[in-house]
């Protein structure tokens, strides 16, 4: 078990490595940041768009969302990640529904794909994994997520395992194999959440 361990420490260690950041700052307000793409598991309309933010942790830009739909997915495009992580800072504005913020990975379209998220109004932290479009649980763990406070949600993965941390501490780890090829990363919110985003930063073992 210590081998194992020391194995998947190594396999995170080196994703640190070769990570890459995206803070939108470059981008223009009003849009879609560049390479990014925006959708919707279910019904709805999405509605990403880079913004000003003087809260933002890497000023001046955040990526907002402020659509309505079932849940909400921007990824940002021609990547592809199998084992590895991702990240992002997140500030839950408003929502009378929800108040989410989550990552996307292993993305293969708008109807597959793992997702992890926080939620405001709960106060937990939740994995899932979407097929076919339909959203299944694999764990709901209690934990406190205030809103209108930036917080960072990460992600490892290698294999089956998944690790899912907040603002540094470590809610869920467990194994899962429901989506084993690479894939796409992003971020993700659901139903009427007003959810800000900012540095993102994802990376592939090596």
């Amino acid at each position: 078990m210590k081998q194992i361990c020391i194995a998947v420490a190594t396999i995170f260690a080196a994703s640190a490595a070769s990570a890459e950041t995206i803070n939108f700052d470059t981008d223009s307000p009003g849009a879609l940041p560049a390479g990014w793409e925006q959708g919707v598991t279910g019904r709805g309309a999405a509605k990403w768009a880079v913004a000003q933010d003087e809260s933002a942790p890497s000023k001046p830009n955040v990526l907002r969302q402020s659509g309505v739909g079932s849940f909400p997915w921007a990824v940002l495009r021609g990547t592809s990640v199998g084992d590895g992580f991702v990240e992002v800072k997140f500030k839950a504005l408003a929502g009378k529904e929800d108040q989410a913020g989550g990552v996307v990975w292993r993305w293969k379209d708008g109807d597959n794909y793992y997702v992890a998220r926080a939620n405001a109004l709960e106060n937990n932290i939740s994995l899932y994994y979407t097929q076919g479009g339909r959203r299944i649980t694999i764990k709901y763990v209690d934990a406190p997520v205030p809103p209108k406070v930036w917080h960072t949600l990460r992600v490892e993965f290698a294999g089956r395992r998944i690790s899912v941390a907040l603002n540094g501490k470590t809610y869920i780890d467990l194994q899962d194999d429901h989506i084993k090829a690479a894939g796409a990363v992003g971020v993700w919110t659901k139903a009427d959440s007003v959810t800000v985003f900012d540095d993102f930063s994802f990376g592939s073992a090596k």
